[in-house]
């Protein structure tokens, strides 16, 4: 099988991690959140590695779950729901604590799974004109697994702008909501990445990682696995059956307005 996930690292010790299936717009696909996963947990323990950039190839940063995957989701029983979502949950929370400063170069739309990739990096640049949102509860979801991250990253406050309504978002109310700490043309989104990780070059790593291990300490509740059940007893609800149904069969949901339905 093909990886889904590029990693390269410079000679600084920056390791790049790209989300690497542009043509499906880097979704999360089953493969994709073991391998991300997985690196989390190689990068965790490689003392050459001074600093990470995630992000994406192609236009988009991450579109969220990938349809396939969500359409095994439709299928199956909660106990493999519940699997599945903690194993999202799981490599959210393993890049959360990752001991090295984590920044994310946002190169294109974010959306869902990609607002949680999005909030468990340490600081994220992104793109003039990109998009965000939390767009499951147009499916009849909830965004659970990645809520504490979102929620951690905003506050409640801001959180309460957008997410649960389901709309976009451009890239200067991100910055509002604090997802990204800059928006930049795209011609020097390089450049302003470069600018945030080659400060923790000149610091101590090991002073690095206690430093964000004691930040995350903080006011931390274990929301995990509320978050899980929370989700599961989402998909099995009338309103997840709809709107996941209505989403492949290309129309309407029977909760938008009759206008809108229509054609």
């Amino acid at each position: 099988m093909s990886k889904t996930v590029r990693v390269d690292m410079d000679g600084r010790g920056v390791a790049r991690v790209t989300l690497d299936r542009a043509d499906k717009h880097n979704a999360l696909s089953a493969q994709m959140i073991a391998e991300l996963r997985a690196i989390a947990g190689d990068l965790s323990s490689d003392p050459a590695v001074r600093a990470v950039v995630l992000t994406g190839e192609g236009r988009s940063f991450c579109a969220g779950g990938d349809l396939g995957w969500m359409r095994e989701q439709m299928a199956a029983d909660a106990q493999i729901r519940g699997r599945e979502a903690r194993k999202l949950a799981e490599m959210l929370g393993a890049w959360d604590a990752l001991p090295k400063p984590v920044i994310g170069r946002v190169q294109g739309n974010a959306f869902g799974g990609g607002v949680g990739l999005v909030s468990v990096c340490d600081v994220a640049v992104g793109i003039d004109g990109l998009k965000m949102g939390l767009t499951e509860v147009r499916l009849g979801l909830i965004p659970a697994t990645i809520g504490p991250y979102v929620a951690a990253r905003m506050g409640i406050a801001k959180a309460r702008r957008v997410f649960f309504s389901g709309r976009l978002f451009d890239a200067q109310e991100a910055v509002s909501l604090g997802l990204l700490a800059k928006a930049v043309p795209a011609a020097e989104l390089e450049n302003a990445v470069e600018a945030e990780v080659a400060p923790y070059l000149e610091a101590a790593p090991g002073a690095v990682a206690d430093a964000k291990a004691l930040l995350r300490s903080f006011g931390q509740a274990d929301d995990v696995e509320r978050s899980i059940a929370a989700l599961v007893k989402c998909w099995d609800g009338a309103e997840a059956e709809e709107g996941t149904a209505a989403f492949f069969d290309k129309r309407k949901a029977s909760w938008m307005r009759g206008e809108d339905r229509a054609g």
